[in-house]
């Protein structure tokens, strides 16, 4: 088995390589930080090879899949998980430069890597693709409409893909997490609170309101979701956008007047 997973050298993309590692694969990792690139070949070995690479470039993403190509002819898997949180504020407030950004990252990278997955998966009989959403995918997001924006985008592109791969024996499907635990989920504590003069406790008891469970998810429920999608269990599930978020009601905000 051969998977790529992009952004894959810290947080929920390194807890995907080591289950699949575990499970026989070789992984092909790309990311931007190149200090956890070589902690992850030090962690991982031999059954990774990563390359570092700004997945929003297209030359980049190109010169990742040179180097997957000199290695093996065919993919079995593909886990676009490469995103960012964007920036926090009212729409009229952001930088042209913070929207593309955003949606660079979020969107056009799906395309870009999968464009040049997709032949090699072909090439293997069929596989699966795997794209990292957002709950954002299912609601409004005051203060973040570029994030929110780009995840629509991913499943719109999700849907498309598997009406066009499903005949090739490829299957793709959306996750759409809610907060995850971790650091991540904090800075966008952080933004929204300063954004909106509250404290960081008081946005996240809100968040926590958000959904029935009251409670944030962990990576392992992500790596466990992708892991089932891409197993024999999941064979007849294509085309979806899965919520894993403890069923969110709103993304709604209290912004006052």
């Amino acid at each position: 088995m051969q998977i790529i997973i992009s952004a894959g050298a810290s947080g929920i993309g390194k807890t995907l390589a080591q289950k699949y590692i575990a499970l026989g694969a070789h992984v092909f990792i790309c990311d931007i930080d190149e200090q956890a690139l070589h902690a992850t070949r030090e962690t991982l070995g031999a059954q990774v090879t990563v390359f570092k690479a700004d997945v929003s470039k297209v030359a980049e993403v190109e010169a990742f899949f040179a180097l997957i190509k000199s290695k093996t002819d065919h993919i079995d898997i593909l886990v676009n998980n490469a995103g960012i949180a964007g920036p926090t504020g009212a729409m009229e407030t952001l930088s042209n430069e913070d929207w593309d950004k955003t949606v660079n990252i979020n969107l056009n990278s799906l395309f870009y890597i999968s464009k040049q997955a997709v032949p090699m998966i072909k090439q293997a009989g069929g596989g699966t693709i795997i794209n990292m959403a957002s709950n954002a995918a299912f609601f409004g997001f005051p203060l973040r409409s570029p994030y929110a924006a780009s995840k629509w985008g991913v499943v719109g592109l999700t849907k498309t893909m598997a009406m066009e791969l499903g005949p090739a024996n490829i299957r793709v499907n959306a996750i759409c997490p809610g907060g995850i635990e971790g650091r991540r989920i904090n800075q966008v504590i952080q933004a929204d609170a300063a954004a909106r003069g509250l404290t960081e406790e008081e946005v996240r008891g809100e968040y926590m309101q958000q959904n029935s469970l009251r409670r944030f998810i962990s990576e392992a429920d992500v790596v466990e979701l992708v892991y089932f999608l891409t197993s024999p269990a999941g064979a007849n599930i294509s085309g979806q956008a899965l919520g894993l978020d403890g069923h969110t009601e709103t993304l709604s905000l209290n912004l006052g007047k």
